[in-house]
């Protein structure tokens, strides 16, 4: 008789960052079991801004919450560089849609500061990484401030800055845009992009908004109503902010427009 094990390969040139495979995602209410996705594959290589975009409850923020190894596949695996993903771990870091996930008894460098310091890293060498992830988001000035001295956005460009101090392999950002105004988003949306252009890290963003996928994404999962199933992959590469009142950019938002209600999966 034949038993197949789950193992983890050594890693090679030509192995994607991220390896999400055939993953059902369940999780449970009062009432019964919920099934957020259902088989959902997709890859990440390094360097990708990848979006996953889809309507509400489609399973897209539950997927980013498999990949920080918050949640266990019922089904299938996740894989950062061919190894499983057993639970969370700094070299992924998760910025959340809500502004007050700062800590409040600390300023801003103190925050940026904490999960080095919990992780092991010298005083020394947190402060000088954190200094540095403070300025590349433009709030040096702010730095002895405390959170509820900053606006909305603020407090995101601080939540920012601490993930990327910890120089995680994946950013994760969950909507974190969704509850500013226009104006700000905008802002906001913009500075992740130099930001990216910056550092280069890989990005994994979970949004509802067709604009906001175009804008941010270099890739773009769409997934079709719950259970979340992948409905097409469009490669956005050649967007991003200069494109935005673009008559191609328009074409390509309908078109995605019409894969999100197409229960179908197609090919991009």
């Amino acid at each position: 008789m034949n038993e197949t094990l789950a193992i983890n390969a050594a890693p090679s040139a030509l192995d994607p960052l991220v390896r999400v495979n055939g993953v059902t995602l369940q999780y449970k209410t009062p009432d019964h079991l919920v099934t957020a996705t259902y088989r959902v594959t997709f890859e990440i290589d390094a360097g990708d801004r990848l979006v996953l975009l889809g309507p509400s409850g489609c399973g897209k923020s539950t997927i980013l919450k498999a990949i920080a190894g918050f949640i266990k596949p019922v089904e299938g695996d996740v894989r950062l560089r061919n190894k499983i993903i057993t639970g969370p771990g700094p070299d992924r870091m998760m910025v959340f849609q809500e502004f007050d996930q700062l800590l409040p008894w600390k300023k801003v460098l103190g925050n940026v500061m904490y999960p080095m310091t919990i992780n092991g890293i010298s005083e020394s060498e947190a402060k000088a990484r954190a200094l540095d992830a403070i300025d590349k988001v433009k709030l040096s000035k702010f730095v002895d401030v405390y959170p509820h001295m900053l606006s909305g956005g603020m407090k995101q460009r601080v939540a920012i800055a601490r993930a990327m101090a910890m120089k995680p392999d994946v950013l994760l950002m969950d909507e974190p845009y969704a509850a500013l105004d226009a104006l700000t988003r905008r802002k906001m949306q913009d500075e992740l992009l130099q930001l990216w252009d910056e550092v280069g890290f890989t990005l994994v963003f979970v949004t509802h908004s067709i604009e906001e996928a175009l804008v941010v994404g270099s890739r773009i999962v769409v997934l079709s109503p719950h259970p979340g199933q992948v409905n097409a992959e469009v490669n956005c590469q050649h967007m991003g902010q200069d494109f935005r009142d673009t008559p191609e950019f328009q074409a390509l938002a309908k078109r995605i427009s019409r894969m999100l209600f197409d229960d179908a999966p197609t090919a991009s």
